[in-house]
């Protein structure tokens, strides 16, 4: 698993008929610091995410083994929606 901030939304009038109705959003990786960095991503939905919050997603076979994702085309899910995280007891980040 990976944190990450939900940058944006994609939409895409025309998908894949295993992929209809997903909602995408675009996903910049964080570091431990809770710093941007790295690419971006395209990720399914599997929580109702927003755009600004942190979450937690999964990329490569992992990311299809949500129960929305199972056996379909997916290379990356949001899969939780990070409400606090602490490194060493500091506390790096609250929702």
């Amino acid at each position: 698993m990976l944190l990450g901030r939900v940058a944006g939304t994609v939409v895409s009038s025309r998908k894949e008929p295993l992929i209809e109705g997903w909602k995408l959003l675009l996903v910049r990786q964080l570091d431990a610091d809770n710093h941007e960095g790295g690419g971006y991503v395209v990720a399914a939905d599997a929580v109702g995410a927003g755009v600004g919050e942190v979450v937690l997603y999964a990329t490569g076979s992992s990311a299809r083994q949500t129960e929305m994702t199972k056996d379909r085309p997916c290379d990356a899910v949001v899969m939780a929606i990070v409400d606090t995280w602490e490194i060493g007891g500091h506390e790096v980040y609250r929702k």
